[in-house]
């Protein structure tokens, strides 16, 4: 359980995601992704990083249940932190990252798929934000990075989910395979990535990362603060406090 790297190729790190039941992070989870991602990145002889996850689907997002827990206003705090260096250090890693990605990728799960450089995901990966349910805001900046405009303001409002075949149609999704084939397409993608120069992919991956549009680490922190606008004024509780009555899980 936790955060954990291995190497299946030369020139790849595997950094996967396992947070029993649903891969809903804890605080420090998301401190310990980032810290794994950071380091696979400075690590010379990786050219390229595959975020994956065990359970039953890839990301459900930050934990509830530990906010709900919190008296205060610590464990949003944290969570909010958290997510924002995960999401970065995806987005900053110095080598390409591919994430593999099955069944749901909700909440949190956006941030870090739409902030990979390229996704694979099996035939039953849905993605989603289902924040207005859960009494929070945030990760439209990445959804944006993955459907186009309109799309991405309906599915936040309705929080409403697409399947992986809608993403790839939209041209976000590099490629969509069976369940039990995604970690063999996804290290392939990846053994492709790391043929190249070691020193000419950190170099590219810099060059693509400032020619973006959008700073999404600032557009990320902006939609940050109207959680906290959310939770001071009462709003975010009210909705938060309806979470798991009418249905388990976690986003």
């Amino acid at each position: 359980m936790g955060v954990s790297t291995s190497g299946p190729d030369k020139g790849i790190a595997l950094v996967t995601v396992d947070f029993p039941p649903v891969n809903a992070l804890p605080v420090h989870g998301w401190y310990e992704l980032a810290d794994a991602l950071r380091a696979a990145g400075r690590d010379p002889e990786v050219r390229c990083v595959v975020l994956a996850a065990g359970g039953r689907g890839f990301n459900a997002g930050v934990d509830i249940k530990e906010m709900q827990r919190d008296s205060g206003h610590a464990a949003l705090i944290g969570a909010n932190r958290g997510c924002y260096e995960a999401f970065a250090a995806v987005y900053e890693c110095e080598v390409p990252v591919v994430a593999a990605v099955h069944g749901f990728c909700l909440g949190g799960g956006i941030g870090l798929a739409g902030n990979a450089d390229a996704i694979v995901a099996s035939e039953d990966a849905v993605f989603g934000l289902p924040e207005l349910d859960r009494g929070a805001l945030g990760a439209a900046t990445h959804l944006a990075r993955l459907v186009p405009q309109h799309l991405m303001r309906a599915l936040y409002y309705t929080s409403r989910t697409a399947t992986a075949a809608e993403l790839h149609a939209h041209g976000s999704v590099w490629k969509v395979v069976p369940r039990t084939e995604l970690s063999a397409a996804a290290l392939e993608l990846a053994a492709e990535i790391a043929k190249k120069d070691g020193a000419l992919i950190r170099l590219a991956k810099a060059a693509i990362n400032g020619i973006d549009p959008v700073d999404v680490r600032r557009s990320y922190r902006f939609e940050q603060g109207f959680t906290f606008e959310a939770n001071l004024s009462g709003v975010a509780d009210r909705v938060r406090d309806t979470f798991g009555k009418a249905q388990g899980g976690t986003a």
